[in-house]
């Protein structure tokens, strides 16, 4: 078997050269193709995470189990030409986070599970999370509970992978810690502070979670932790961006460099300039998570290729797909409520614009789909004026003046998806 890509980024690390990989953490069936098909085109390792909600043992909020899951994107990665060592496939937060409402007991027990399965089903690179507190916790976990709690899920995962591959020492490498923002952005980009993780507090999470490795007899799957997520200053929310600037993350760096073995993964790094992301990769964050930015460029295409379609017909033949995923996400604010506020019109911009795109939950809903269809449907039985097109799509418009883009929906759409590979791509230097 080939080496371990994620051991290849860390011996770049100890040779001096910094290099970064985007993590794809979505479940949508557009940017999962989209992304491996940019891997394969730019000859480049494809990293594609699930979290712990997406998916999991009762099928998470996508229906699938991670052998599902893996499927899926390995038989997208088989169209698109992707070379099997290409792809890397992740689970993220993988702990008791789906199930903290419960006595961390019965949590626990189920994140095991959980993380069986996801070692079992072929997955190379797993985040250990145990950070959030379960119903009968204490007010604030201690981070002496929280080792513990990740190197029982390490000895799971090692033993599942052992079972299906026979080595663990093969398949497996670890991240251990957590962000301060909430997966998929929250607090603090809207002008509050952001408190960047100390390095003090990494090297107490690195030494407590090493011990506790050993303790629980699986000192060897601490050598495969790789990466150890820390807060470097980053995040997003409805209408603001966080950006990265290097200086106060500058202890963070020069603490990681006299780690041989470990580097840092920002999550959260959604709509960060391409400067921005140099600047990460600089500083040793050599994964850089990224997911709503991409299902929000999604998401932009579909209503710029709508406001287009309004243009062009009627509404007794148009597919008001706006309206359409608005209704849906009215009719079921379980995904949106706790973070949209204000008044009926603020919440219904966000449902519309927000940067953390609570819509995402919501495309795979029926009669959304069926509105998309529609609406490509239409577009595709005309051709879309180059004047509409450079109105609601002016990158997109540009490359089918060039040649390298037809003017067709789904191609669009695509388009819009890889605008933000894109940045990704000139912002780190090859690795895998």
């Amino acid at each position: 078997m080939a080496g371990h890509p994620l051991d290849e980024i860390v011996d770049a690390k100890r040779r001096g050269r910094a290099v970064g990989l985007p993590s794809i953490c979505s479940a949508h069936p557009v940017v999962l193709d989209e992304t491996v098909r940019h891997a394969a085109a730019h000859g480049r390792l494809a990293l594609i995470e699930a979290t712990c909600n997406q998916v999991n043992q009762a099928g998470g909020y996508t229906g699938m189990r991670p052998a599902d899951f893996h499927a899926q994107v390995t038989a997208l990665a088989l169209e698109a030409g992707l070379e099997p060592d290409r792809l890397l496939l992740g689970g993220d937060h993988l702990g008791p986070n789906p199930w903290r409402a419960s006595v961390a007991d019965e949590a626990m027990a189920k994140a095991e599970v959980l993380v069986s399965e996801f070692a079992e089903a072929g997955f190379r690179k797993l985040h250990l999370d145990a950070s959030m507190r379960c119903a009968d916790d204490e007010p604030v976990l201690p981070v002496e509970v929280i080792a513990h709690r990740c190197a029982r899920l390490a000895a799971v995962a090692d033993a599942a992978a052992a079972r299906v591959s026979g080595s663990a020492r093969e398949l497996i490498r670890y991240v251990i810690g957590t962000e301060v923002p909430v997966p998929g952005g929250g607090a603090g980009a809207d002008g509050g502070e952001l408190h960047v993780t100390t390095a003090t507090d990494v090297a107490e999470t690195i030494a407590v979670t090493r011990s506790a490795f050993i303790a629980h007899g699986v000192g060897e799957a601490w050598e495969r932790v790789r990466f150890v997520v820390a807060q470097p200053g980053v995040e997003f929310s409805d209408a603001g961006v966080h950006d990265y600037t290097r200086e106060p993350a500058a202890g963070l760096a020069t603490f990681i460099e006299d780690q041989p073995n470990l580097a840092f993964e920002a999550h959260s790094t959604d709509y960060q300039t391409v400067p921005a992301l140099r600047g990460l990769i600089a500083d040793h964050f050599a994964v850089l998570k990224v997911g709503p930015a991409l299902t929000n460029a999604y998401r932009e295409g579909v209503f710029a290729l709508s406001y287009v379609e309004d243009l062009l017909f009627g509404p007794a033949t148009g597919s008001g797909v706006r309206r359409v995923l608005d209704t849906v996400m009215r009719n079921d604010p379980t995904y949106w409520a706790d973070y949209y506020h204000g008044d009926e019109i603020e919440k219904h911009r966000a449902r519309q614009f927000s940067r953390s795109d609570r819509s995402r939950y919501y495309w795979p809903d029926a009669s959304v789909q069926a509105a998309v269809e529609l609406m490509k449907a239409n577009l595709l039985s005309v051709r879309i004026p180059e004047e509409l097109l450079a109105q609601f799509l002016p990158v997109q418009h540009r490359r089918v003046r060039e040649g390298s883009l037809t003017n067709e929906p789904d191609a669009l759409l695509r388009a819009k998806v890889e605008e933000v590979l894109d940045d990704y791509l000139a912002a780190s230097a090859p690795a895998g």
